[in-house]
């Protein structure tokens, strides 16, 4: 029978001092996040609808940017939520 290959041996040795674990707060977002990102992504909504809605507005195409990038920070904030 073929003998067994001996475990290798960790060069990290177990430290003798205690972690405490990771407190549930560090893993969880605040709640103003999601508020946040939906504040974002609802005015940028807006913003570009306005751009068909107001008649002042028929020339510019400058609400659909700033609608674009409020809704690029929704996506941004998105990201940080947890």
């Amino acid at each position: 029978m073929a003998k067994e290959a001996a475990h290798h041996e960790s060069s990290v040795h177990q430290s003798a001092r205690y972690t405490p674990p990771t407190p549930k707060e560090f893993y969880e977002s605040p709640k103003w996040v999601p508020i946040l990102m939906m504040v974002f992504i609802g005015l940028g909504a807006v913003s570009i609808l306005l751009r068909y809605v107001v008649p002042s507005f028929e020339n510019t195409n400058t609400p659909v940017l700033i609608g674009l990038i409020l809704m690029m920070a929704g996506l941004f904030t998105a990201t940080k939520w947890r």
